[in-house]
């Protein structure tokens, strides 16, 4: 069931996982700023915790989370925890259910009988080859890179080193776009690196994501800001909204027409809902 609210047409910046086995996070995530909150059934969760995990989400999905947008990450398919964490989700008012190693459109299959938006989360070489298809479906809502599964698959030396999967992430961005769908940077494992995390959102942002998925609390700020548009480029996209006059022309050095008008009036809508 999808809540009402209009800001949920808008891809959010910010996605905390949030592990559904420890009952002190999902309290504090309420008071936190992340624009969607992942409940996390799979990998944050020890096998012999799962039972609980589902009942813990359940509850604190039921108590509500009042101005957020709330998402479950369940196991995956072929997973013999699937079945009961769909389960679990019935009459839930959830916003989306993440779905994880989504390789085939056929992995979709049992999620989308929830009749939830499926965020898709590509993490491995086969996945990024069928990225397209996967973003073209209409259960998809959007596409979350599961960098640190991919990083193992390609068999990297160093997990950090993003320039090594460069073309898979672009490939990820590129199936989104194609499917209309959004995009999701994946998470950043060094939590007391604050500037490395700061880079990293700020090349995410670059490189065309809609925002990033979190792993802890103290990421949740400034992943907001590197995903909102600067002052300078609020006050450039004023400029060439209130200089344009229809078609071609010159604006501050260089050609402008409708396609950068509609971009800059898009980084002002955005503005204001940060």
């Amino acid at each position: 069931m999808m809540p009402s609210d209009h800001s949920a047409a808008y891809p959010p910046r910010s996605l905390l996982y949030v592990p559904g086995s420890n009952a002190r996070a999902l309290e504090k995530a309420a008071g936190l700023a992340a624009d969607m909150l992942i409940i996390d059934l799979e990998d944050a969760v020890p096998a012999g915790r799962k039972a609980e995990a589902r009942e813990a989400m359940r509850a604190a999905v039921t108590a509500g989370y009042p101005g957020k947008r709330v998402a479950v990450r369940i196991n995956g398919t072929g997973s013999e925890y699937q079945a009961a964490d769909i389960n679990a989700l019935a009459g839930l008012p959830l916003d989306a259910v993440v779905l994880p190693k989504v390789d085939a459109i056929a992995d979709l299959e049992l999620a989308r009988g929830l009749g939830l938006p499926v965020l898709a989360m590509i993490e491995t070489p086969v996945a990024i080859y069928a990225a397209r298809e996967i973003a073209a479906d209409p259960a998809v809502r959007g596409l979350i890179a599961g960098l640190n599964d991919l990083a193992h698959e390609l068999k990297l030396p160093d997990g950090m080193d993003r320039g090594a999967m460069g073309h898979a992430i672009q490939a990820i961005i590129l199936a989104a776009r194609a499917g209309g769908v959004w995009g999701f940077d994946g998470v950043y494992n060094a939590i007391d690196d604050a500037a490395g995390f700061a880079a990293e959102a700020g090349e995410a942002r670059r490189l065309g994501f809609d925002g990033k998925t979190l792993i802890h609390p103290s990421q949740v700020d400034p992943c907001n800001a590197a995903f909102a548009p600067s002052e300078r480029e609020v006050a450039a996209a004023e400029a060439l909204v209130a200089a344009a006059t229809g078609g071609a022309q010159r604006h501050a050095g260089r050609m402008i027409e409708d396609m950068h008008v509609a971009a800059a009036r898009a980084l002002l809508e955005r503005a204001g809902r940060a």
